[in-house]
């Protein structure tokens, strides 16, 4: 037909050329990411033999919140199984004990009052990642609050792994499957061997609640920390709280470490059972201890006095250690009562800030035992 002939005479033929490829650019994202592996042998998966039931969550409702997630550039968001919670600490409800109500002969109002029985308010950090095989499994043998186990598809399964799957399930962490590259965006590229665990912020217990909480001990204890930035000396100074009858541990708000996974794990669980604050001035809270009683000593290499004399170590006592590299700050030095030197008989400047906290902390155990 005429009609027909019309059309066909002004039919658009494409002048477009072939399309310029990447020269190869690109070639490692067409390589297969490998066999996925049957669900029994899967430890995180809830038809792995030999591990229990996994909490129900369908595999819709996670990918949505993935996808929701790596849109916004944030971890997905899961709390602790059948909880709105996502802070951890001391004070809540795994405790077990109320926390206990203000001593009137502390004097100190450095925040804001919180309720007995209900934990301080949460960082503003939001939830921490722990990555590596060994971190995760040490980190859940410690029994970390966690929130999340991460698996990367595809990884090679060891003792580890299956391990950190086990004991997730076990109590109740979520454990979710997610692409190689998602774990990459969410740690920013750092090595993570393919597993990560994540961990809320910790919740703090309010000064005014640490300072009465010490007061109503026989011979209260308390350790400041000024400016102590390594986590794992935190740690382990929190730990040698806990082994040395301490009552608990204070240190600023900034340029300080906190309680982190690291610090947590170097703990060896010890931040569940030590109160930690976080107050904004620590010479504020040095004398306000001071005046609630508490004989304040800074460990110093060139204190005046000895650990071996401490005459004070028998009485309410606040140990304060300084920072890894400068030690005690001008301030916080001069509002002590005592300078106290640990004697060495090598040639070595200075312990680790940790490891003089432990030492100090032996000595007034002794001298509280023996007189």
């Amino acid at each position: 037909m005429p009609g027909n002939s019309r059309n066909a005479s002004k039919r658009v033929v494409s002048k477009k050329g072939a399309v310029a490829g990447s020269g190869g650019k690109n070639r490692s994202g067409l390589k297969g990411r490998g066999k996925t592996l049957p669900a029994d042998e899967r430890p995180w998966h809830k038809g792995y033999s030999g591990t229990e039931k996994l909490p129900e969550k369908t595999a819709r409702k996670q990918d949505k919140e993935r996808r929701a997630a790596a849109a916004e550039g944030r971890a997905p968001k899961v709390g602790l199984p059948g909880t709105k919670d996502t802070t951890w600490g001391r004070g809540g409800r795994d405790t077990g004990r109320p926390m206990p109500q203000r001593n009137p002969r502390a004097g100190v109002r450095s925040g804001p009052r919180v309720a007995p029985g209900r934990r301080s308010n949460p960082t503003k950090e939001g939830p921490e990642l722990l990555l590596g095989r060994n971190p995760v499994v040490e980190a859940l043998r410690a029994a970390v609050p966690a929130t999340a186990l991460y698996v990367a598809l595809g990884i090679d399964i060891d003792d580890r792994v299956a391990e950190a799957a086990r004991t997730a399930g076990d109590r109740g962490i979520p454990i979710l499957e997610i692409s190689r590259n998602e774990l990459d965006r969410m740690t920013g590229g750092v090595l993570h061997q393919g597993i990560g665990l994540q961990v809320p912020p910790f919740a703090y217990e309010n000064y005014d609640d640490l300072l009465a909480a010490a007061l109503e001990q026989t011979a209260p204890l308390l350790v400041a920390l000024d400016g102590v930035t390594d986590p794992r000396n935190v740690g382990a100074v929190i730990r040698s709280v806990a082994a040395f009858g301490g009552h608990g541990v204070f240190m600023t708000e900034r340029r300080a470490a906190g309680i982190t996974a690291t610090a947590w794990r170097t703990s060896a669980g010890a931040a569940a059972r030590v109160p930690v604050s976080q107050v904004v001035n620590l010479t504020r809270a040095v004398k306000a201890a001071q005046k609630a009683g508490f004989t304040a000593i800074g460990l110093d290499a060139d204190g005046e006095t000895g650990l071996y004399q401490l005459e004070a170590a028998v009485g309410p006592l606040l140990v304060v250690v300084g920072s890894e590299g400068r030690g005690l700050s001008r301030l916080v030095g001069e509002t002590c009562d005592l300078r106290v030197s640990i004697p060495m008989a090598s040639e070595v400047e200075s312990l680790n800030a940790s490891v003089a906290a432990a030492v100090t902390l032996a000595e007034v155990a002794r001298r509280r035992v023996h007189g």
